[in-house]
């Protein structure tokens, strides 16, 4: 999808959230010229060749979802990806985009595909032709992992295959190998596993599966040619060596201790805390239809870490870590990646903080200074819903308007 770069347009709203202020205000007039917002004011370019009038709804700067992974199918999650070609993974992925730009998600970063070829990349680069429809994407195209730790799946292919499957990487050497092979690739992010997870077999999320050595050369060598790093990193080890490193983002971080997060603040390092993942899991522990087909070893994960992973989310909303939205969804369906917002909100964090983290912050995070705000100059994303998400952050699932890039690509529904 590309602007129209011949008219004008106007969108006017008598409610508005610039992403950056600490309440929304009144009537706002917004001037979109070539797929960039030329001015905001309570008066603005009258005479242009299209006027969108939203009456009563809040305008806010699109929403961004920093961890998410769009080729992954969570009713099959990776048994998936060891049977199917990387057509039909990208053509599955393809009503996901769709319907994330929809409910309002104009930029995502997609951090891993589990298949070999890097889709996520292949789906970048449409999305930015416009053949398809969706969100504009920056993508890790898969996580580099530890043989036997998170990204190392496999386990799955019975032994007699005798190959590997995952990015695994051991030692110095082999890591930094890899990070290069990735951005050869296309990448614009190296997502690296730096712990255990809950969600796999062969390891546990307290545990930490690269050494310092490791990270810092794998962080080095991704620095040098100019491409930031995140790990996968639940435990506070993992976090405090991949911080050292000099990672820009944590990915979870949910078993971090209040001296990790202080550590990241000083640092700079932004966290995605997944929380509604996390939640909906502790919330179902003693529910046993909740976790039908899931590997029972998940469950009792979360039930040793239960008390940890509450304490450190109380952490997170007590910290000044600069907090990122990132949802994982893709390890839950794709259409509920909204209620990460709700899950923030419930931990202690402020509805201000959590839809900041969804928009300017992101944007800071992404080093996008032009997404996730509503001023001169930013690309025209822009949502409204007829709710006002300061009073119930619930109102974030009713997103019933969305311009993508200057375009409208959901208007609003006449009634």
């Amino acid at each position: 999808m590309t602007a129209n770069t011949s008219t004008d347009t106007l969108v006017v709203a008598e409610r508005c959230w610039d992403g950056l202020a600490e309440t929304p205000s009144g009537h706002t007039e917004i001037l979109v010229r070539g797929g960039r917002i030329v001015e905001v004011s309570n008066r603005a370019g009258r005479g242009v060749g299209q006027v969108v009038d939203l009456g009563d709804r809040m305008l806010l700067p699109g929403f961004i979802d920093c961890h998410i992974h769009t080729t992954v199918d969570p009713s099959a999650l990776l048994t998936a990806f060891v049977a199917d070609p990387a057509t039909v993974i990208a053509l599955r992925a393809l009503p996901v985009l769709r319907d994330l730009l929809d409910r309002g998600f104009t930029t995502v970063r997609d951090l891993a595909t589990f298949a070999a070829e890097p889709i996520t990349i292949y789906l970048r680069n449409a999305l930015a032709n416009g053949l398809i429809a969706g969100p504009r994407m920056l993508v890790a195209p898969h996580l580099i992992s530890a043989r036997g730790a998170h990204g190392d799946i496999s386990t799955l292919l019975a032994p007699e295959y005798g190959r590997e499957t995952g990015v695994v990487a051991d030692g110095p050497d082999a890591v930094t190998r890899a990070v290069r092979e990735e951005i050869r690739a296309g990448a614009d992010w190296i997502k690296f596993g730096a712990t255990g997870g809950f969600g796999t077999p062969t390891d546990d999320p307290g545990q930490a599966t690269y050494t310092q050595r490791e990270m810092d050369a794998l962080v080095a060598a991704a620095t040098d040619l100019g491409v930031p790093c995140t790990p996968h990193a639940y435990g506070d080890e993992g976090v405090a060596r991949a911080v050292r490193a000099g990672v820009r983002s944590v990915e979870h971080g949910n078993l971090a201790s209040a001296e990790t997060l202080s550590l990241m603040q000083r640092r700079g390092v932004f966290l995605v805390p997944t929380q509604f993942m996390v939640a909906d899991a502790l919330d179902h522990l003693d529910d046993d239809d909740y976790w039908q087909g899931k590997d029972p070893d998940e469950r009792e994960k979360f039930r040793r870490y239960a008390d940890q992973l509450r304490d450190s989310a109380r952490n997170v909303a007590a910290s000044d870590v600069q907090i990122a939205f990132g949802t994982d969804a893709g390890m839950f369906p794709h259409h509920q990646n909204w209620k990460e917002f709700p899950a923030m909100v419930h931990t202690g964090i402020t509805p201000l903080r959590a839809l900041r983290a969804a928009t300017s912050t992101a944007a800071d995070l992404l080093q996008r200074p032009d997404l996730g705000r509503i001023q001169p100059g930013a690309t025209a994303d822009l949502i409204a819903l007829p709710g006002n998400p300061f009073d119930d952050i619930n109102a974030t699932s009713t997103i019933d308007f969305v311009m993508h890039d200057g375009v409208v690509h959901r208007p609003v529904a006449m009634s």
